[in-house]
């Protein structure tokens, strides 16, 4: 199989470096575990899943490549509004910054388990470290680099803990998305995806997405897992509890602002939530 990196966006030194301090790392993390365990952790405490801008793109009719689907503009927007993005952008801009910093990187598709057959729709980002891989997804936000192995395997924490076994031949990792925090499986289809895979599979979101409609936003905080979804705030508290209070429109937006520095230019421009459609017949 030829080992050759497949091409990724790639990011000025400059930008790179306002990155790094963005994230709250003084020097350049090594390309070893102990590195991509500090640049990994800073992301999910400091880089959102959000689909604000996607929103905000969709609802504008630009016809434009969707928002972050280059790597150099999901972090200029990160840096100026504090916001992410959905799976296909967020991981294309992780995969880069990996990259670009000496990790062995490629990326995977996967499939959200949350009906019954679905599509696969989901993006990850791996890295090789001493014959190993380490999933570190942007979207799961999982805290810590999850080992993917033969065995079972799990990052064992209450808010944002998840856990990996082989079934079938291929990965599934069990998670806690806000907006079923119960609970479902996330399974790799396969790794080794292209740029182009990523960009077109994320064009192909455009017509129907679960965040296509309602605002939702995830990120860890201290020992926490916070964010909003389906018109609620959602905490995962550090015992594995969970609250979730409804919000009004005014308090959601302010929520935006106030509790994840999202800037008041995007929120404000934000369109009311409406209620998801049933996916179209595949």
């Amino acid at each position: 199989m030829d080992s050759t990196p497949l091409p990724h966006d790639p990011l000025a030194p400059a930008l790179i470096e306002r990155v790094l301090e963005g994230l709250g790392l003084r020097e350049q993390p090594e390309p070893d575990l102990e590195g991509l365990r500090s640049l990994y952790a800073q992301w999910c405490l400091r880089v959102p899943f959000d689909n604000i801008r996607k929103l905000l793109h969709l609802r504008s009719g630009d016809t434009r490549p969707l928002a972050g689907d280059d790597a150099s503009e999901f972090f200029e927007a990160w840096l100026a509004h504090g916001t992410g993005g959905t799976c296909w952008p967020a991981h294309g801009a992780l995969h880069s910054l990996l990259c670009e910093l000496g990790f062995d990187t490629e990326r995977g598709v996967g499939t959200m388990m949350a009906s019954a057959n679905p599509p696969p729709g989901h993006a990850t980002v791996i890295v090789h470290l001493d014959g190993r891989r380490h999933m570190v997804d942007a979207s799961i936000l999982h805290g810590e680099p999850l080992l993917l192995g033969e065995e079972p395997t799990a990052v064992a924490h209450p808010a944002w803990g998840v856990a990996c076994s082989q079934r079938e031949g291929r990965w599934h990792i069990f998670w806690h998305p806000l907006h079923r925090p119960a609970g479902f499986d996330c399974r790799i289809e396969y790794l080794g995806a292209s740029r182009d895979d990523f960009h077109r599979r994320h064009e192909m979101t455009r017509p129907w997405s679960p965040f296509n409609y309602a605002v939702t936003l995830r990120r860890n905080r201290d020992d926490r897992v916070v964010g909003t979804a389906l018109g609620k705030r959602v905490e995962i508290r550090a015992d594995g509890s969970i609250e979730e209070t409804p919000l009004t429109r005014d308090e959601q937006l302010r929520q935006l602002i106030d509790d994840f520095g999202i800037s008041e230019e995007l929120v404000m421009a934000l369109p009311p939530d409406a209620p998801v459609p049933p996916p179209p017949p595949r």
